[in-house]
């Protein structure tokens, strides 16, 4: 007969949004193991211009307004650092993921955002974090389940996949998701669990 476990409580935190480079990255500093950043990054204002100013990653990060760009269209330019095909067949060219459209991606959103992005948090601004890095360990290869917005990848988190949605679908928010979620499988093998939240929370958009 196996033995008890001594893992009493999950806690599973769900924030928003947030690369880790902002965040975490500048955690480098404390530990230089962390996969951060050094300062030495930039991504150029254009992608397509061989003279393009670039913009290198800061630790002066601030509020952020507006979001920059979270879609999963902009995602595709930020990461290949190319706008999204208007043509879906082009989209399925194999492609280099440069990392160097971010700047070009938020510029073509507002003029002045690629500076913004290009921004992290230092540890002073996070003393929370900074002890949490400190005396635990950081992963630093972990990534979102969907490249794209919130509620996909909060459906992720609750139920290992978006059932086919890039986006905030509001019309299947509201009609409800029907896969199956964890929390009804902790309840058929008998673990209790609880949901806590500030804003209604994702779980609602279940069928």
């Amino acid at each position: 007969m196996a033995s008890p476990s001594p893992i009493k409580t999950v806690v599973v935190l769900v924030q928003e949004n947030r690369s880790f480079d902002h965040m975490l990255g500048w955690m480098k500093s404390l530990n230089p193991e962390i996969d951060g950043v050094t300062g030495a990054e930039s991504n150029p204002i254009s992608t397509s211009d061989p003279n393009s100013p670039v913009v290198h990653f800061t630790d002066d990060a601030g509020y952020v307004d507006p979001d920059p760009g979270h879609s999963f269209e902009a995602i595709y330019e930020q990461v290949f650092g190319r706008p999204w095909p208007a043509d879906s067949a082009a989209s399925s060219e194999p492609l280099r993921p440069t990392m160097d459209g971010f700047a070009q991606q938020a510029e073509a959103k507002e003029k002045g955002l690629s500076k913004t992005v290009m921004k992290g948090l230092k540890p002073e601004a996070l003393p929370v974090f900074s002890e949490l890095v400190a005396e635990f360990g950081v992963c630093d290869r972990w990534f979102a389940s969907l490249p794209a917005e919130t509620q996909p990848n909060r459906l992720y988190v609750h139920s290992a996949t978006s059932y086919g949605a890039t986006g905030n679908n509001t019309e299947m928010l509201a009609k409800g998701y029907p896969q199956k979620t964890i929390f009804e499988s902790l309840e058929e093998s008998g673990f209790s669990f609880g949901i806590y939240y500030q804003y209604p929370p994702s779980t609602l958009f279940y069928r």
